[in-house]
């Protein structure tokens, strides 16, 4: 029997820990135990992580798995490891350089935090055997900007939790669109003629949440079409909302209720559209994922990282990155597709 640790700062349910963590315990020649815990507050689940390293026997393991964000560990006890004699595997999902300097801005490339994410970075990618990433493009960037060895890379793509995203999740009977509907907007009249396109997301810039706000604004003015956007909005994104011809908006969901709703609409919008942002050409969309698991046409941004995973049919259009209008247009073709196939 194989001894593997797998250790997370993220939350156990997080999607990408709990592929992991199934992926390593679906092989019979391995025995996982897992150091992570479940909070809300980030920095309860670090020191968790700390304190039970610096406990941790590593010589009963051949393999230690660092998951998500191995930065805020795997350097610290990288040495401890190694000594013990333990391959290291490591979910490299998230740059931090990448994250706050390129993506988010919150640092300069040259500024001192910029270079100690930067390093930080180089470090982690050092200590592993195996670098696994989410995408082809993301491991091309981990190769050009931190030397990561190739032969180290692995991708693996995130999968949708089909226990909770599946076709007909919202149930069969012949009028479950309207009552889906009517509960999630109470106040709002429900039209069984009209096309519905839905977007949710978290609001991170490179979602480009404008993007999608415009292109659903253009469309509205067709009166063909119902459209819902759950996530938070704020500053700019909050105006285009209001300026909106009525745009159906919730600033949360429940991920059941959210199956639900994806499961009524005719029409997902996945992304990534903000064109500004390197990373959003690398990565693709979680959501694009659940549509998938869920038979939805979707929209999605056209790039590289996009192109590597899915292809262009009935049920997946591509579109110009940064541009409203080819969006707009894009959800009026897929809407048309969609109501060929329905009648065939």
């Amino acid at each position: 029997m194989r001894r593997v640790l797998f250790i997370t700062t993220k939350n156990l349910d997080y999607i990408r820990n709990v592929q992991e963590i199934q992926y390593l315990r679906e092989d019979s020649r391995n025995e996982v135990d897992v150091i992570g815990l479940m909070s809300k507050v980030y920095v309860f689940r670090i020191l968790y992580v700390w304190l039970r390293l610096l406990f941790t026997r590593f010589r009963r393991y051949e393999i230690v798995f660092a998951g998500f964000a191995p930065q805020l560990f795997l350097p610290i006890y990288n040495k401890r490891i190694k000594r013990a004699g333990c391959r290291i595997a490591e979910d490299f999902f998230i740059s931090l350089y990448d994250t706050f300097c390129l993506d988010r801005k919150k640092f300069g490339i040259d500024s001192m935090m910029g270079n100690i994410l930067h390093r930080l970075d180089e470090k982690t990618i050092e200590c592993a055997d195996r670098i696994i990433c989410d995408t082809k493009e993301h491991g091309k960037f981990f190769v050009d900007e931190f030397e990561a060895d190739p032969s180290k890379i692995k991708v693996s793509y995130i999968k949708a939790d089909k226990s909770i995203y599946y076709p007909g999740v919202a149930g069969s009977e012949s009028d479950i669109r309207q009552k889906v509907f009517e509960e999630l907007f109470p106040d709002v009249s429900y039209d069984k003629n009209k096309t519905i396109v839905l977007y949710f997301g978290t609001g991170l810039p490179l979602q480009g949440t404008d993007v999608v706000l415009d292109a659903m604004n253009e469309i509205m003015e067709d009166r063909l079409y119902t459209c819902v956007f759950v996530g938070h909005l704020k500053g700019n994104s909050l105006s285009k909302l209001r300026e909106g011809a009525g745009i159906l908006h919730r600033d949360w969901l429940s991920q059941h209720d959210l199956a639900r709703l994806i499961d009524i609409s005719d029409i997902c919008l996945a992304g990534h559209f903000n064109h500004r942002i390197d990373k959003a050409l690398r990565t693709i969309p979680g959501k694009a994922f659940i549509y998938e698991a869920m038979d939805k046409p979707m929209i999605l941004g056209d790039n590289p990282a996009n192109r590597e995973y899915f292809k262009e049919s009935n049920r997946a259009g591509f579109v110009k990155m940064g541009d409203s209008h080819a969006l707009a247009q894009g959800i009026r073709d897929l809407a048309v597709s969609a109501t060929l196939n329905k009648s065939l």
